[in-house]
């Protein structure tokens, strides 16, 4: 059974930092690219705000570009998602999905996605 879950989320305050991540099994991690949407409360879901591919080429959205970054241990079959200096516009719950392709901002091409993970950014 294919699973992503994501961890690391919490209460910080403005200007902190998080590690998110994302715990992928049953399926071949190597092959895959994985990427962070996230949802913001009342809002639509956002992304993808960064991505990773398989072969490790990485990809960040302007919004978050300098702030985030992101990485992968194949060996651990896990995503990481560095947030640094977290605004109150971060607040959302994060999400990481999975695709075949990197690069690609359809979510219909993101195939199976984890159950998200709240960051909440206080003033």
């Amino acid at each position: 059974e294919v699973q992503l879950v994501e961890s690391g989320g919490g209460l910080v305050q403005a200007g902190g930092s998080l590690r998110l991540s994302c715990a992928a099994s049953g399926f071949t991690f190597d092959d895959y690219a994985v990427a962070w949407f996230r949802q913001a409360p009342g809002k639509g879901r956002e992304g993808p705000l960064s991505i990773i591919g398989s072969d490790g080429n990485t990809f960040l959205e302007a919004s978050v570009e300098g702030r985030f970054t992101i990485s992968r241990d194949n060996a651990k079959n896990t995503v990481y998602l560095f947030m640094h200096n977290l605004k109150g516009d971060d607040t959302a719950v994060y999400y990481c999905a999975r695709s075949r392709w990197f690069g690609v901002t359809l979510e219909t091409l993101y195939d199976y996605w984890g159950q998200g993970t709240q960051v909440t950014v206080s003033s």
